[in-house]
């Protein structure tokens, strides 16, 4: 899990294309500092795992390399990396830490546009207090956005302004606009999407429409049967 608060803006090393799949090596001190095998790192919002051994990783590069498979490679913008791209980085969250951002699993639900940059006020330097940025929306996860809910777009966390059919606005603040790869999006490269997984769970349970076995509620079995509830609280005899 991760918190969508990027550590560090990385750089692709090199790619290396193997069959329909590909080992990309990234630089990232930070987030290399204290790396082990088989570690997760979000690349761009994607869970990535670090495949380089012990004794490479002893070396203090501060590089680290992993495998993207072609579901990845589908699913995410990471196909449309090369050397030199600029990547957001950021560690698996650790046990007990401070949740800055929101849940994040580093699994992309589908990949999005930046449709158009608004700059917004500017201080007494001249410098952009924020921005709003618009992005595309696929049909498939429109429904899982709420104005003032959550979104990861290339791994940061960020706060849906307005949630409309098929686009999405967010304000960006000048730390972020300077420590993360949107700062320097152009309109219309593709974005990695992930939506908030509670969302998801939600729905999920609404399809089922079950509930679980509780005392006293054993002779429900779904929501509707709420209805059957007297005013005391106690299960009532069904017609």
């Amino acid at each position: 899990m991760f918190t969508g608060i990027i550590e560090e803006l990385g750089e692709v090393v090199s790619i290396e294309e193997i069959g329909d799949s590909s080992r990309i090596r990234l630089r990232g001190p930070v987030v290399c500092s204290d790396a082990g095998h088989g570690d997760s790192i979000a690349v761009n919002g994607v869970c990535l795992t670090v495949v380089d051994s012990p004794a490479e990783l002893a070396a203090g590069t501060g590089e680290f390399s992993a495998d993207v498979m072609a579901e990845t490679l589908h699913r995410s913008s990471l196909g449309e990396l090369k050397p030199g791209s600029r990547v957001n980085l950021e560690r698996a969250m650790a046990l007990g830490a401070r949740l800055g951002g929101h849940l994040v699993q580093g699994h992309v639900d589908a990949t999005g546009r930046l449709l158009s940059r608004e700059p917004g006020e500017r201080d007494a330097n001249g410098e952009l207090r924020w921005e709003v940025l618009r992005f595309s929306l696929p049909d498939t996860i429109s429904r899982y956005l709420v104005e003032k809910g959550s979104i990861t777009v290339d791994g940061v966390s960020l706060t849906v302004v307005e949630a409309a059919r098929d686009s999405f606005t967010v304000s960006l603040i000048p730390a972020t606009l300077a420590l993360t790869t949107l700062g320097a999006k152009t309109v219309g490269e593709s974005v990695n999407l992930e939506v908030d997984v509670l969302a998801k769970y939600v729905e999920r349970l609404l399809e089922s429409r079950t509930l679980p076995s509780l005392p006293g509620l054993s002779a429900l079995s779904t929501l509707s049967d709420l209805s059957n509830l007297p005013n005391d609280g106690t299960p009532g005899e069904s017609e």
